[in-house]
């Protein structure tokens, strides 16, 4: 059976296989009309905080990479995402593709893989 979660950047026009997707950028990618993007859930909650996304960018050189990781697991777990964590977990159980949507140009060294492995490591626990 294929991976029911799929990652794709929102510039990418929607295909009939995307299932249900779910934009996972805090803010809302520039240029990009509610129609186009095909938006079906907006979860702000499951992103770094604005001060850990501004603290890795802030450093372009990619040293920061693995301590964003660690900071960003740590932020997953706590009260203020969890509940948002827990919602995309019930929207992948319900079944179907889910696609998860983001605007990052380098998906590889954004949030984006890390909330997917711990996306994976939440639906093994329950």
């Amino acid at each position: 059976m294929a991976d029911p979660v799929r990652v794709r950047r929102v510039y990418d026009p929607p295909e009939g296989g995307d299932g249900t997707r779910v934009l996972v950028d805090r803010l809302w990618p520039r240029g990009v009309s509610k129609e186009r993007a095909a938006i079906d859930v907006w979860l702000k909650d499951v992103t770094p905080s604005d001060e850990l996304r501004s603290w890795y960018h802030q450093d372009r050189s990619g040293a920061r990479h693995d301590t964003f990781v660690d900071r960003y697991r740590t932020e997953l777990d706590d009260p203020a995402h969890t509940e948002a964590v827990d919602r995309l977990a019930g929207i992948v159980r319900a079944g179907g593709p889910v696609t998860l949507i983001t605007a990052v140009k380098d998906v590889a060294d954004s949030h984006v893989p890390v909330l997917v492995d711990h996306l994976q490591h939440v639906m093994k626990r329950t």
